[in-house]
């Protein structure tokens, strides 16, 4: 169910295209006297969703693991230090039989940690790891202007278009940052990017000094151009509410979003200073933010704690958690793992990513490798069952000539 809203001129009597101050008396006849703190709407599970993340999991566990080697000195590491690292890293099997339901990341040898000391089990990147690492840099570098671009539109959303270098690293797998952009990256564009601050916790930040015009165009301002130079009707930009399938609104909160929708839309790259924190304008510019960042977001979705450190920077108020399940036709709130993500629910049809980032194919490429050794472990399975039961066909008909 998708629901486009109806021109609020045919429903309420002041024309705010005409008049700016009749613009803000309509938003206030159309919302009426409910705040929007009080619009409450009842969380719901959407299985297919929550599978999408779901099926991520695996490939996940190892790419966490594959880091915690590569970032070892020599990048090989012992078996048995990573064995004292698996509940960090979240792993629920032993090393070995991570190991044996994962082969072909890794190669086994053994050396010494010590010298004179006795030899011991180490792991360290085997070749198909490595041609994936090549490939993995092909992709970055083919994609460095989209990677610019989204460091430049995080900043350009910001309050004062800098935030914490910390902050940044943090989110850099959301983003699909490549681990060392700090240093690989924003010293090659100085025309829009600086580091300030000393290096620290907290100590240094990443400011926007320039940009393109092209950056302070949000998903939904580019989805606009592109709908109005193919009809050529003037489009307007707003959000796509898609409710789920079997999803019903009560009246009083289809009637509250079909008037919230109808209010101008705020790009997230405008200035919102002059903006009251508790008004409806405010609560569209924040939703256009968080749309705008799940947009930029490898996956369109976000564990809703980390969107939570950027309250300050991009001014969500405390509660804007509340904002997923309200819009509940634009986001999606996962609670799959024990931990909130924030779902962009346009981005999928039926549960399938439809809206994929260019460098998602670093990760096709990574579960390439992973997939191939899933199907030779599970074809040295079969042979080892096959061979098993041979023998002991062999063994019976054995028993039985003896009888």
């Amino acid at each position: 169910m998708v629901i486009r809203p109806p021109s609020m001129l045919a429903r309420c009597p002041y024309n705010h295209r005409l008049n700016p101050l009749g613009s803000y008396i309509n938003a206030l006849l159309c919302l009426g006297t409910k705040s929007i703190s009080s619009v409450k709407v009842v969380w719901r599970k959407d299985p297919k969703l929550d599978e999408a993340i779901e099926n991520d999991k695996r490939y996940k566990v190892c790419a966490r693991v594959v880091k915690e080697v590569l970032n070892e000195p020599g990048q090989v590491i012992p078996l048995r230090y990573l064995e004292k690292r698996r509940q960090r890293l979240r792993i629920n099997w032993t090393i070995k039989t991570f190991l044996d339901r994962n082969p072909g990341i890794f190669d086994v040898y053994y050396d010494r940690i010590k010298p004179k000391t006795q030899a011991v089990k180490f792991l360290r990147a085997s070749d198909r790891l490595r041609e994936f690492l090549e490939e993995e840099k092909r992709i970055y570098a083919e994609n460095e202007a989209l990677l610019v671009a989204k460091l430049c539109k995080l900043l350009l959303m910001s309050k004062h278009k800098v935030i914490s270098a910390d902050k940044l690293v943090h989110v850099k797998r959301e983003f699909g940052f490549p681990t060392d952009f700090m240093v690989s990256l924003v010293p090659r564009y100085p025309q829009y990017l600086r580091l300030a601050g000393s290096p620290g916790e907290g100590k240094s930040f990443l400011e926007l000094v320039d940009w393109e015009p092209e950056f302070a165009k949000s998903v939904i301002e580019k989805r606009a151009e592109e709908e109005s130079r193919l009809t050529g009707i003037r489009m307007r930009p707003n959000f796509v509410v898609k409710l789920p399938r079997g999803f019903f609104l009560k009246k009083e909160m289809r009637e509250w979003t079909r008037d919230w929708i109808d209010l101008e839309y705020i790009s997230p790259y405008a200035d919102a200073s002059h903006l009251d924190q508790a008004s409806p304008e405010m609560e569209k510019r924040m939703v256009g933010v968080l749309h705008e960042l799940l947009s930029l977001s490898l996956f369109k979705r976000i564990p809703v704690p980390i969107l939570g450190k950027f309250t300050e920077d991009y001014r969500f108020s405390n509660s804007f958690s509340s904002v997923f399940t309200r819009h509940s036709g634009i986001f999606y709130m996962s609670l799959k793992g024990g931990i909130e993500t924030a779902v962009l629910r346009e981005a999928y049809n039926d549960g399938q990513l439809i809206d994929r980032d260019p460098l998602l194919e670093i990760k096709d490429k990574f579960v390439e490798i992973l997939e191939k050794g899933w199907r030779e472990r599970a074809e040295r399975d079969r042979s080892n069952t096959a061979k098993v039961e041979e023998e002991m066909m062999m063994r019976a008909l054995a028993t039985a000539e003896a009888d």
